[in-house]
């Protein structure tokens, strides 16, 4: 009992802390630490530092620095290269401020989906979003929630094939790959998005009923001179600024579907006899695509780089951080599941629908989700912990791994959103606003429209299996 007290202390202190803006790469062996001295453990504390959690961190890192990495210099070379904003500029024109809201949710959709990392989305699209809900008198304090629905929720979890690193920490774990029940992606990707811009649309209403403009924000001025270079930059031509998105989809369901299935991977076996091809392909053919992309996009502006160097350092040198953030993360879970109060805690959580071992897998990442204030911290330490007891009821349930997939992925994008978490926080920044004035419209479309949305999928999983 008193492990398990330890381990619910660390929890709801790493959830403190972590909303007061402590770095997690700080923050997670600390809690891990004192979870295991609270525990009664502390004779083991060094050893259990030095082999469980620097393992587990470095297993992690090992399995996924090449799509972190991959899609943080995507990311920046789609800014940089003028990709991402000729994007944004072609979907404007052709919606037009009348459609403000909907505009930045699928210039956000369209970016991500092709896999820009959701902050480089922030950067780029506020300044865009700025002058489009001024222009259509939107108040302003709907902005963040625009981009979140776009960054956070459908393209994020649900799509198929989408590269977020949310879609891939499964594969190793469930042997499946980014396009796991594509059909159930889409409907509960539908769900999210339609019912995230009937939401801020209705907002939109209710405020222009009420007199409500864009407001008064005096730092806009402040900024007009910085947005001012963005958009004189020379646009890319949209057929090359698109290009890159669909190569990342397109190249990863060619070797999905067509070319791995069809390799005769027992050349392998003598030489990587650990390496099972049925459990790595999806991510192998996810780095493929990162790859494709960003040699295509560095080859079709060669000439117009302001600095490649400096672009591809920038875009090297960002993976880092959000890599080791949850890599130390999955660490900390590896110590929680290895004290012996965590027993308690995960009979518990497999008996929550002992007949449906989807509805506890959804419970488990969402919950570690909304705690660690991070989707992709969450799941992993749910799967480091709980993933081969899913797979084994999932088994005896007769469920497809596909639709484990597709649930703990949507799951961790379910409260990850709370107050506390580093994106929410980061996007908040970047467009001047506080969580009193634009929190309420955020968790409504990250977190109301995203779990209705999973309730949806699991329904229907339920009836009629992954399709």
């Amino acid at each position: 009992m008193a492990s398990t007290l330890a381990i619910v202390v660390s929890l709801l202190l790493l959830m403190f802390f972590a909303y007061r803006g402590v770095t997690v790469l700080l923050l997670a062996p600390l809690m891990a630490a004192l979870a295991v001295l609270l525990s009664g453990d502390s004779g083991f504390l060094l050893p259990i530092y030095t082999s469980t959690f620097m393992s587990a961190l470095s297993g992690y890192v090992l399995q996924f620095l090449p799509i972190f990495l991959l899609g943080a210099l995507f990311g920046q070379l789609m800014a940089d290269s003028g990709a991402a904003q000729a994007i944004a500029q072609w979907i404007t024109r052709k919606l037009g401020h009348r459609h403000a809201i909907a505009t930045i949710v699928m210039v956000c959709g369209v970016l991500t989906y092709g896999g820009v990392s959701l902050f480089v989305v922030a950067f780029a699209i506020y300044p865009i979003a700025k002058d489009l809900f001024r222009a259509a008198g939107i108040p302003k304090r709907l902005i963040p929630a625009a981009i979140a629905l776009g960054s956070f929720t459908f393209t994020m979890t649900a799509l198929p094939g989408t590269p977020a690193i949310q879609n891939a920490i499964p594969i190793p774990y469930y042997g499946t790959n980014v396009f796991a029940a594509p059909g159930l992606g889409i409907i509960g990707g539908l769900i999210m998005a339609f019912g995230g811009l009937w939401w801020l649309q209705s907002r939109a209403r209710k405020a222009a009923a009420n007199g409500e403009t864009y407001g008064d924000h005096g730092q806009d001025i402040l900024d007009a001179s910085a947005d001012v270079s963005t958009h004189e930059q020379k646009p890319m031509p949209i057929f090359l600024a698109i290009l890159p998105l669909i190569l990342v989809i397109g190249v990863n369901a060619l070797f999905t579907y067509g070319i791995f299935p069809g390799t005769n991977f027992s050349f392998m076996a003598e030489r990587f006899p650990q390496v099972d091809p049925a459990k790595i392909t999806g991510l192998w053919a996810l780095i493929i695509a990162l790859i494709t992309a960003n040699l295509v996009l560095i080859i079709s502006r060669l000439g117009h780089w302001k600095s490649l160097r400096e672009s591809i350092n920038k875009g090297v040198f960002g993976f880092m951080l959000p890599l080791f953030n949850t890599a130390s993360e999955v660490g900390y879970g590896a110590v929680i599941a290895s004290l012996a109060g965590f027993a308690i805690i995960r009979d518990f959580v497999l008996n929550v629908a002992p007949g449906n071992p989807l509805i506890s897998e959804a419970v488990a990442m969402t919950t570690l989700a909304g705690i660690t204030g991070s989707s992709s911290g969450g799941l992993s330490i749910a799967l480091q912990t709980l993933g081969a007891d899913y797979l084994a009821m999932a088994q005896q349930a007769g469920i497809s791994p596909e639709l484990l997939h597709r649930v703990a992925v949507m799951a961790a994008g379910g409260l990850d959103t709370l107050p506390h978490c580093g994106a929410i926080i980061t996007l908040l920044s970047i467009c001047k606003l506080n969580h009193r004035q634009s929190y309420g419209n955020i968790a409504m479309v990250t977190m109301a429209a995203p779990i209705v949305a999973l309730i949806t999928v699991i329904t229907l999983g339920t009836i009629f299996g992954s399709f």
